[in-house]
């Protein structure tokens, strides 16, 4: 199996590493024996310097040991676990960096470890495999995480948005359009901005831009609302302003090949929603709704800001959850972004990011969602809206949710639309929050009995109510967990106990 340069020097290091901790040598009595500095011993033994071969004859001959040996790519049985995970090319893959982590230190780590955790390693990689947990799969997995680690506000992206709204020379109160983006990108950046219909691309209807790097031309979907093209325009020159070169060319995925574009993505991304939807403005709207004492008024706060922002609803509810933990204390809740074909019995929930420390409502992998969630009632809403003709508006709509065996409860507000340009798509997001008494104590209209309120559950197979007239599937992981429940209760009736 071929290493790349980067496992080599890892691979070389550890086996350095583990023959000197065999000899009993600290660092500085090699560097002493083989003539060099401990520095550069410990630069190697970090996996960040490969040694030349007069380097390596003069540490073998200081261990008492062979140049092919040294060399070798074999390691000893106790270190097999790490020399697989090196085979697995995963620590290439892994965005260890964002965490703060170098592979050799974890490499390190797990030298020490006991046998168990190295195993434990192994473990997880055969196991990302067997299911079939794809690299792109993975890495937006990291990007989630890393965004719910920072509670999904990030200072840095927030002040190069302000910088380059001080230096666009816009007044506070006017708003960043498409036709000063676009302006903006033809003239400071060289793009040509160009729309393709159906007629010129129809193989690229589905997506909302493509970028050509060599040609500076950004070809955007005629058919996108003016909110979106606003967002791709912002997001287009993100790319550009903050030099995040590795880049996807698309606005959906097509393919991924690496971690980079995906962090890049996002912080793109973010970018847009920071310029378009600015900080202090959002701010003061956000104290405004949080004090309003009712659903209706809060409603109609939440419809008015699409317009006052230019956003898409997405948008508005990812940018208030970049600040409502940061300025608001409120940081126990769920986004969830719900896509839907007409007339199909299938809903996908294809985005999700959890700032409450629990993980519910969450994606589950083959079982049907729970439909008591106003995220998906709003959808089956929103297809009768369209079959009648009828849709003007985004639909809003809230609901608290009571989860069935438990204690949590749900505010949960959700916007519902069109997919566009995708025909027959619709899609819903929706903003989560945890009640309890610090959310009851700074959103007022969250206790409004107004509100419809319904008791829900992850998914059907999950769910003990047998009165349930939405359930789409019997409760089958509910039954497996009842079975084994009662013949635990009965093996201890029986005196047979747990060793």
């Amino acid at each position: 199996m071929d290493f790349n340069s980067g496992n080599i020097r890892l691979l070389f290091g550890l086996k350095l590493r583990q023959m000197r901790l065999d000899k009993s040598l600290t660092q500085y009595e090699l560097a002493d024996r083989a003539g060099l500095s401990q520095s550069y011993i410990n630069e190697i033994e970090k996996g960040k310097k490969y040694p030349k071969t007069e380097k390596i004859i003069a540490l073998a001959r200081a261990m008492d040991t062979t140049y092919d040996i040294l060399v070798s790519l074999q390691l000893n049985k106790k270190m097999e676990p790490i020399y697989q995970l090196l085979r697995s090319d995963l620590l290439t893959e892994l965005p260890l960096s964002m965490f703060g982590i170098e592979p050799g230190d974890l490499l390190e780590l797990l030298s020490e470890a006991p046998i168990k955790l190295s195993a434990f390693i192994s473990t997880v990689v055969e196991l990302a495999r067997n299911y079939n947990l794809d690299l792109p799969q993975f890495y937006f997995t990291v990007m989630r995480t890393y965004q719910e680690m920072h509670d999904n506000y990030f200072a840095d992206i927030e002040e190069a948005a302000d910088s380059f709204l001080r230096e666009s020379g816009l007044p506070d109160n006017m708003l960043v359009s498409e036709a000063f983006l676009s302006d903006y990108l033809t003239r400071q950046y060289g793009y040509e901005v160009v729309l393709f219909t159906e007629e010129t691309h129809p193989s690229l209807m589905r997506l909302r831009s493509v970028f050509i790097p060599h040609e500076k031309r950004l070809l955007l979907n005629h058919t996108l609302t003016t909110d979106q093209r606003v967002f791709t325009l912002g997001r287009e020159l993100a790319f550009q302003y903050m030099n995040l070169t590795a880049r996807p060319l698309t606005s959906t995925w097509v393919e991924v090949d690496t971690f980079e574009q995906v962090l890049n993505n996002f912080r793109a991304s973010y970018f847009a929603g920071a310029i378009l939807i600015r900080r202090e403005a959002l701010r003061a709207r956000l104290e405004a709704l949080l004090n309003l004492t009712t659903w209706a008024d809060a409603s109609t706060a939440l419809m008015a800001m699409l317009d006052q922002f230019q956003a898409t609803p997405e948008t508005l509810l990812l940018r208030m959850s970049n600040l409502l933990p940061h300025y608001f204390g409120v940081d126990e809740f769920a986004f969830l972004r719900f896509e839907h074909e007409a007339s199909s019995s299938v809903v996908n929930l294809t985005r999700e990011i959890h700032l409450a420390r629990l993980h519910n409502p969450h994606g589950t992998t083959d079982e049907h969602y729970c439909r008591r969630w106003v995220s998906l009632t709003s959808l089956y809403e929103l297809e009768d809206v369209l079959r009648h003709n009828t849709y003007r508006a985004p639909l809003l709509r809230a609901q608290v949710s009571d989860y069935v065996g438990s204690q949590n409860t749900y505010f949960i507000l959700a916007f519902t639309r069109p997919l566009t340009p995708i025909r027959h798509l619709n899609h819903s997001v929706s903003m989560c929050i945890l009640v309890n008494e610090a959310s009851r104590s700074r959103i007022r209209f969250l206790d409004d009995p107004a509100v419809r309120r319904r008791e829900v559950n992850e998914s059907c197979e999950r769910c003990p109510l047998s009165d349930c007239l939405e359930r789409v599937a019997p409760p089958v992981e509910l039954n497996r967990q009842q079975r084994i429940s009662a013949i635990k209760q009965t093996l201890a009736e029986l005196g047979v106990h747990r060793v």
